[in-house]
C-alpha cells in the first residue's frame, strides 16, 4: 500500500484546538500538508488556524462534537468542499476521568465513551466513505491504557481498551476485503497537554500524569509518519512501553503496587483546577500544560519509526525492563521514582 507524500495530502485532525491535536495541525501544515482543524470550540480553532495560515500553511476549521456522527460528516464535507477529497483522517480528540470507578458519576462515564470511542467510530467510519475508494490513512491516537489498565483512571483505560479492539478489528475487515485503507493506532505514553486541566478530576489535588512525560511532538511526529508509511502501531515513550511490558509479564506485581500508583495521578502542591471539558469545550489554543517536566526526545520512539531498527527496540525494551525490576528490588516504596526513568 503506497500513501501520498505529507506535501500532497489533505488531513483532517480531530481534538485539534489544543494538545497533540493542535501540534500535530501545526507541524504537518509546516510539512506543506492541507489541513482541517476539528474540535468544539471555534474561538481557538480560529486561532490556531489564523497562526498557520499567517506562517504560510493551508488550513480550514470545522466546529465539531466527534460524539455526533452528523457533525462529524459535516465536517468531512467541509474538506470535500474546500479541497476535493481526504488523504489521511487523525482520530485524536479525547477527555480523561480522573477518580475511582465507584465514585464516577454513570452520566460522566457515559460522556466520556460517547468522546473517546464514539468519537473514533465516528471518525473512522466518516473516513471510510471517502478512502475506501482511492485508499488513504485512518490514524487513531490511543494510548498506552489501551494495553495497561490503570487505578484512578479506569473510565479513561476502558475507553482506549475498546478503541484498540474497535481499529484492530476495522484494520482486519478492510486487509480482508482488500480496501487500500492504512489503519493505524498511536499508543502514547504521558504527554505534556492540558489534559489533566481539561480533565473531570474527583481527587482532592490537580491531576498528573504519571512520569516520564513526554512532549507532544514526539507524537505528532508519529502520527505524520503513519500518514505516510503504513503501520500496524506504534507506542511513543520508551517508558510507557516498559511499563506496559512489566504489566504483561508481572500482573499479579502490578495488581499488588496498585496503591502506591493512584497516589502519583495527583500534584499534592496544586489545587484542582475547576471545571471540566468533559461536557463542552475547553479553553483550548495550548500546546502543552508545563505542569511537569517533558522528555523531548525517546530512543524507542525513534526506532520505531524505522523497521529496521527492530533489534534496537527490543535491546531497548529489555534494558527498560530490567531496569524497573532493579529499581523494585532497590526500593519497594519508590514506584514513582522507577517510573521516571525513561528510555
Amino acid at each position: 500500500m503506497k500513501l501520498q507524500p505529507l506535501n500532497a495530502q489533505v488531513m483532517v485532525i480531530t481534538g485539534a484546538s489544543s494538545g497533540i491535536g493542535l501540534v500535530t495541525a501545526r507541524e504537518a501544515a509546516k510539512r506543506g500538508a492541507k489541513v482541517l482543524l476539528v474540535a468544539r470550540g471555534e474561538a481557538a480553532l480560529r486561532e490556531a488556524v489564523e497562526g498557520i495560515v499567517a506562517a504560510g500553511g493551508e488550513a480550514d476549521y470545522a466546529v465539531a462534537d466527534v460524539g455526533e456522527i452528523a457533525e462529524v460528516r459535516a465536517a468531512a464535507d467541509k474538506a470535500i468542499a474546500r479541497w476535493g477529497r481526504i488523504d489521511t483522517w487523525v482520530n485524536d480528540a479525547g477527555v480523561v476521568i480522573y477518580g475511582k470507578l465507584a465514585d464516577t458519576p454513570l452520566d460522566e462515564h457515559e460522556r466520556l465513551f460517547r468522546t473517546n470511542y464514539f468519537g473514533v467510530v465516528n471518525g473512522a467510519l466518516v473516513a471510510l466513505e471517502h478512502l475506501r475508494g482511492r485508499g488513504g490513512a485512518i490514524v487513531t491516537v490511543g494510548s498506552i491504557v489501551s494495553d495497561l489498565a490503570v487505578p484512578g483512571q479506569g473510565a479513561y483505560s476502558a475507553s482506549k481498551h475498546a478503541v484498540r479492539g474497535f481499529i484492530e478489528a476495522l484494520r482486519r475487515e478492510l486487509i480482508a476485503e482488500g480496501a487500500p485503507v492504512s489503519v493505524t493506532l498511536i499508543k502514547p505514553s504521558g504527554i505534556d497537554t492540558p489534559i489533566t486541566q481539561h480533565a473531570a478530576n474527583h481527587f482532592e489535588d490537580e491531576a498528573a500524569l504519571p512520569p516520564p512525560v513526554y512532549d507532544p511532538a514526539l507524537v505528532a511526529e508519529a502520527i505524520l509518519h503513519a500518514a505516510e508509511h503504513p503501520r500496524r502501531d506504534m507506542t511513543v515513550g520508551g517508558g510507557g512501553r516498559a511499563q506496559v511490558l512489566f504489566a504483561e509479564h508481572f500482573p499479579g506485581i502490578v495488581d499488588r503496587l496498585s496503591g502506591l500508583i493512584m497516589p502519583i495521578l495527583t500534584d499534592r502542591s496544586r489545587s484542582r483546577t475547576p471545571g471540566s471539558s468533559l461536557f463542552s469545550a475547553g479553553t483550548g489554543g495550548y500546546e502543552r500544560s508545563g505542569a511537569q517536566p517533558a522528555r523531548r526526545t525517546s530512543l524507542y520512539t525513534a526506532a520505531e519509526r524505522h523497521p529496521g531498527s527492530a533489534a534496537l527496540v527490543l535491546a531497548v525494551g529489555a534494558v527498560g525492563v530490567i531496569g524497573l525490576l532493579a529499581g523494585r528490588r532497590r526500593n519497594a516504596s519508590g514506584f514513582g521514582e522507577r517510573r521516571h526513568r525513561s528510555w
